[in-house]
């Protein structure tokens, strides 16, 4: 596998060489200091172009990188899907190399960089033959901290959990694994996932980000709530993924407390009780019951 040094002499080797390609820059993991370092990590890299459509229409230029197990196009497949996207503006390819490296290269017109270039603070030059790029201060992650909480936002967060619970309950006494499954993954956990990034980000000034997807969440959590976060995840049996919607329900109720009395707001405990007491109901009803109480 080719280092991040040897790649990125690589990245360069192209640009300078080719004199379409004006400029270069970097975001993503690699541009944070902040960030775990692995062989997994992509470079994430745009090039600044005079002609995005002579690049797309010859690809034979993208062979200097190495030998592909995979390439996605993902602007050719929205446009092909019937998105209205400018090919001849912003242009993509996702590569997987051989030698497990990958890189997600982005050709851009200066016009559109210009658009797009000060959004995200994890951004860096890495050349720049016209001067083309605007100042920009370092390479930060602050643009993905973890947002302190309005009392509206907490109060709807916590809402949203005790009312959406009640369909996982129901999907699992229905035994519609698809449905209760789905819900407890595209509703449920964002609403505990949300609190446990004001958690993580009440710990730390707000001055942290938890990663995308959470994936930082283990490096922020104390071991005891991490035990229960990762109990959370279950597999396809009824029982068991009853027991992870109990464990779900007990770590969003101690995390939301602690959020609540970090930031002076109010947490709805008669919502959790009343709620905690239907789900033990709705799991011990019979598959005849008529009623639910």
């Amino acid at each position: 596998m080719r280092t991040e040094q040897e790649m990125v002499k690589l990245i360069l080797q192209v640009a300078k060489e080719d004199e379409r390609i004006r400029a270069v820059y970097m975001n993503g993991s690699r541009a944070n200091v902040n960030a775990p370092t692995d062989i997994f990590q992509d470079y994430d890299v745009v090039f600044v172009v005079t002609d995005v459509n002579s690049f797309v229409m010859d690809q034979n230029w993208i062979n200097r990188f190495g030998e592909f197990l995979m390439i996605q196009e993902p602007e050719r497949n929205d446009k092909a899907l019937g998105a209205d996207v400018d090919l001849s503006q912003n242009y993509g390819y996702l590569m997987l190399l051989t030698d497990g490296n990958r890189i997600d290269l982005h050709l851009q017109t200066k016009e559109f960089m210009l658009s797009t270039y000060q959004e995200d603070s994890l951004t860096i030059s890495l050349l720049d033959k016209d001067g083309c790029l605007p100042e920009i201060p370092p390479a930060t992650d602050k643009d993905y901290w973890i947002t302190q909480p309005s009392e509206a936002e907490y109060f709807s967060c916590c809402n949203d959990f005790w009312w959406c619970i009640q369909n996982v309950a129901k999907g699992l006494w229905r035994e519609e694994l698809p449905y209760a499954k789905q819900m407890y993954e595209l509703v449920i956990r964002p609403r505990l996932n949300q609190v446990v990034s004001w958690w993580i980000g009440m710990n730390h000034d707000y001055e942290i980000s938890p990663g995308k997807m959470g994936k930082y969440f283990e490096l922020y959590l104390p071991n005891e709530y991490w035990k229960m976060y990762r109990s959370t995840y279950t597999d396809g049996d009824y029982e068991n993924t009853w027991d992870g919607v109990f464990i779900t329900c007990e770590l969003f109720r101690v995390l939301a407390k602690e959020v609540a009395n970090h930031e002076a707001f109010h947490y709805v405990e008669k919502d959790g009780q009343n709620m905690m007491k239907y789900l033990t109901r709705v799991r011990a009803l019979p598959k005849d019951a008529k009623d639910i109480f």
